[in-house]
């Protein structure tokens, strides 16, 4: 599996590096849900997200308007 560094703005306006793996790299969306699996593993099991499956990358939209959470860049490590 290949590691995956994952840059973002946290909600304290710091930025943050996490890692994860991934066969592929991984989509904004999927990175969003990545974060919120690992930060906010409560909000990530609750379905609040009203703009899923009506919104291109959904995931990424709630975590910055929902958690002030935004992602950076992906990069291989």
């Amino acid at each position: 599996m290949q590691k995956w560094k994952v840059t973002f703005v946290d909600d304290h306006g710091e930025i943050v590096d996490e890692v994860f793996e991934r066969a592929e790299c991984p989509s904004d969306d999927e990175a969003a849900r990545l974060i919120k699996e690992r930060l906010l593993p409560v909000a990530a099991e609750l379905d609040m997200n009203d703009l899923e499956g009506r919104t291109a990358d959904a995931g990424v939209k709630s975590l910055k308007t929902q958690n002030s959470i935004e992602i950076r860049s992906i990069t291989p490590i």
